[in-house]
């Protein structure tokens, strides 16, 4: 058996290279940070080489969509910088990018396959991609989440790409898996700890959670910001925001607690005016959301936006901004929003705690992000506590430094 040419995977090749994980076995404990960037010392990149390497796992380039979107931007704008982008191939799905495809950006290429990149279709969509890569000759392969981990044994076995896998934010313990998909993520999750070359880690607690369970010491790479001069203003009066408000961002997914946040606003007069950037459409949860508190006066449901400088308008709006975020390792809009010098309200978990430093305020309930809020009525504390994020995102998540990681450690 083996993995056909049009994606589909054949279950039983991988019966004899996966094994149980437990399911009961918490991964959520601590909330130690070490070193933002930190590479194993029997780590041995690929350093001098000049072939080809491929980014597998994302919706495409330019970035539309989320975190690992932005994360291949940045490479391939990296490598550009550096005169190396047409050493790139970048996989992206042609159902899920604008018409008409480039064969190019910013002279990586671009490969297209008529699947989705999330969701049932990432695991073809991945495990062709990665196929594709091999078979063309690439010297390695990035591939971003777990989705076609499945078929690295049968990749290993017949190919000598090398495979670098950053695993996410355990994918499986999203709320928006149903049971079948969550075991099939789960031993997706084992086949990449396993049959990977490298595994990143983009958060200490993600980093952990793989030495505990899989005895790998991975790479711990995090995601960056752009820390930039202010840009000039720009439109959004068309977003018919209010002059201040509380901001948040996150796509419509039950783990990213929109429905908490906006039944919060929604209920109490004495909070500010609240923005929400999501991709509502998208999905049921986010539809249902929409169709209930769309009509709120003090609730702004904004879709996602992706413009650098709509994005500054926006966030130069806000007062405060609120992670809702459960799961996922280090966040980009959180990495980002410390980065513009804004207090912060988190999900109190241990992912956000690390990527933060403990320096936010956080919440795991209404009442909890209620006292948040009131505690930025004190200008002072809010201030004081946007300085300190802005201190460690520009210490510890600036893009130079994260690409230049994952450069090592492709041999770009």
């Amino acid at each position: 058996m083996a993995l056909r040419t049009d994606g589909a995977l054949i279950p039983n090749i991988f019966r004899a290279y996966v094994y149980p994980i437990d399911e009961k076995r918490r991964v959520y404990e601590t909330t130690a940070t070490p070193p933002s960037i930190r590479t194993p010392a029997r780590i041995a990149p690929l350093m001098g080489q000049s072939g080809k390497i491929a980014i597998i796992g994302t919706v495409g380039v330019p970035a539309r969509y989320g975190g690992f979107e932005t994360l291949a931007e940045e490479l391939v704008r990296a490598a550009a910088k550096a005169g190396k982008a047409h050493r790139l191939t970048v996989w992206c799905s042609a159902p899920q990018t604008a018409q008409p495809h480039p064969a190019t950006y910013l002279g990586a290429a671009l490969r297209y396959l008529p699947l989705r990149a999330n969701g049932a279709q990432s695991i073809p969509y991945d495990a062709l991609s990665l196929l594709q890569a091999a078979r063309s000759g690439h010297q390695a392969a990035l591939l971003l989440g777990v989705s076609g981990a499945l078929a690295l044994p049968a990749l290993r076995a017949a190919f000598p790409m090398r495979i670098v896998t950053n695993i996410d934010g355990l994918e499986w313990q999203r709320a928006k898996w149903g049971g079948v998909a969550r075991r099939v993520l789960q031993r997706s999750e084992v086949a990449a700890a396993r049959w990977s070359h490298h595994l990143v880690a983009d958060n200490p607690e993600i980093a952990r959670h793989i030495r505990d369970r899989y005895g790998r010491d991975p790479v711990e790479i995090p995601y960056g910001f752009e820390d930039t001069a202010p840009q000039p203003p720009i439109a959004i009066a068309d977003l018919a925001l209010p002059p201040r408000y509380a901001l948040a961002m996150a796509r419509a997914e039950p783990e990213n607690n929109l429905a908490l946040i906006l039944a919060l606003f929604a209920s109490d007069p004495s909070l500010p005016p609240l923005v929400v950037l999501s991709n509502w459409a998208d999905t049921r949860h986010g539809q249902a959301l929409a169709a209930r508190y769309r009509a709120h006066p003090k609730l702004h449901l904004c879709a996602a936006e992706y413009d650098p400088a709509k994005l500054a308008a926006i966030r130069a709006g806000a007062m405060c901004y609120i992670h809702g975020h459960a799961a996922g390792g280090t966040n980009p809009a959180l990495v980002t929003m410390m980065g513009a010098r804004l207090p912060i309200a988190a999900w109190d978990c241990s992912y956000n705690r690390a990527t933060t430093e403990g320096q936010a305020t956080f919440f795991n309930s209404a009442e909890g992000l209620r006292a948040c809020l009131y505690a930025f009525d004190e200008t002072a504390f809010g201030a004081a506590m946007a300085d300190k994020l802005h201190a460690i995102a520009a210490r510890r998540y600036r893009w130079a430094d994260v690409t230049d990681a994952y450069f090592r450690l492709l041999g770009l």
